[in-house]
């Protein structure tokens, strides 16, 4: 189902006319008849939480859907489900209910490696690694963090830490919010652990972002203008990593502030990380953030279309240039970008980039929540594009429903 024909399904079973839920979220009845039957676009997250609060369901239940992680030679055959098995696993967090047979660790060195390694991954969008390796990451990062004192412990924690952003990055990307709020929270809790700032401001960035994918847009800029302030006695003299978070943190602030449609804030959030990044001097990649001016950009896009400026977020993202960052960071823009572009009617590049992204980053296009709504989208209008309807294939989507 499309996000219109899901609102159509949930008003009906609360009972509420198209009149009655359009005066509840303050629009008109013929602008809900449209919503409902696909022709307007509902894509600014503000707008459907207002609806989502008004019907009384999650922000989830309006704009998920089933995605199938295909199996492949990098995947194998236990995916999503077994990471969130590992997630859910109570034997690390109540270990004196759990077996007293010893369990070696492996060795810090050896863990900080395959959390290096599968940072990589998630940066070039390898989504099948991610989901074959983080199940046993997070096993050991936690199984170190019991086997080890002092400071081996703390940098136990630090990995564990490293090891919960991913997969709440991940899931996020999959539509997995709930799940991804467990893992950020789990590695939030491990980063405080590790008594480092940098390790406790990257955490905090990504369970801020995890709040924000599931609608608790207060929340998540309470937390990361938190942690933000909790790093700026240390920016008197800051090492590109502390900068690069700090940086970080005020870009999620401001991507909450735009889904919250508080534009002011929104703003003054760009404006900090913005300051930052000038202050970093060039695009970097510290601490996994692809922080830099580029980046901020991205997110100056990205904020634009989340307040409806569909016009400033074409003139920002289509020159922008983000061919020096990581995969991860060209694709989600391109798909933002090309968000904007089918706003504009104008499908056909809106597609282009899409299918561009794709060349790149495979996993990241067909599988982001964004880009297959985009594409379902796009498969409702008249005469879709050949080519859309190829990709809608590859990602397993159509316009009438999930393709069981």
């Amino acid at each position: 189902m499309t996000i219109g024909q899901r609102v159509a399904f949930y008003r009906r079973r609360r009972g509420l006319t198209q009149d009655v839920l359009a005066g509840l979220v303050g629009k008109t009845p013929e602008w809900l008849r449209k919503v409902e039957t696909n022709r307007a676009d509902l894509d600014r997250l503000s707008v459907i939480r207002a609806i989502a609060k008004a019907l009384d369901v999650s922000l989830g239940d309006l704009i998920g859907a089933p995605s199938l992680f295909e199996w492949s030679d990098d995947s194998g055959r236990e995916t999503i489900p077994a990471l969130r098995a590992a997630l859910h696993d109570y034997r690390h967090l109540a270990p004196t209910l759990a077996s007293t047979a010893i369990v070696e660790a492996p060795a810090l060195r050896e863990i900080e490696n395959d959390v290096a390694e599968i940072w990589t991954a998630y940066q070039h969008s390898r989504y099948g690694t991610l989901a074959r390796r983080l199940p046993y990451l997070i096993h050991d990062c936690l199984t170190a963090t019991e086997a080890y004192d002092g400071d081996d412990r703390e940098r136990a924690h630090a990995m564990t830490a490293y090891a919960h952003q991913l997969a709440a990055l991940f899931l996020t990307k999959l539509g997995e919010g709930d799940l991804a709020w467990t893992a950020a929270s789990r590695g939030l809790a491990a980063a405080n652990s590790s008594h480092d700032h940098v390790v406790i401001g990257s955490l905090s960035r990504c369970a801020a972002h995890s709040l924000a994918s599931i609608g608790e847009y207060a929340q998540a800029r309470g937390l990361a203008a938190t942690a933000a302030q909790f790093l700026e006695p240390q920016l008197a003299k800051p090492t590109p990593q502390l900068l690069s978070v700090y940086g970080s943190l005020h870009l999620v602030c401001a991507l909450a502030a735009a889904r919250d449609d508080d534009r002011s804030s929104a703003d003054t959030h760009i404006a900090e990380a913005d300051a930052a990044a000038q202050r970093l001097g060039n695009d970097g990649n510290h601490v996994w953030t692809a922080f830099g001016p580029t980046n901020v950009s991205i997110h100056k896009t990205t904020v634009a279309m989340e307040l409806g400026d569909v016009q400033r977020a074409i003139a920002i993202g289509v020159p922008l240039d983000t061919g020096a960052l990581p995969v991860e960071r060209q694709v989600r823009h391109a798909i933002e970008t090309a968000r904007a572009l089918a706003r504009w009617n104008r499908i056909d590049d809106a597609l282009a980039a899409l299918l561009d992204a794709e060349v790149i980053g495979p996993d990241q296009v067909r599988y982001h929540r964004l880009s297959r709504d985009l594409v379902r989208d796009i498969l409702t209008r008249p005469r879709p594009p050949r080519l859309a309807v190829e990709l809608s294939d590859r990602m397993g989507v159509r316009s009438g429903g999930p393709r069981w």
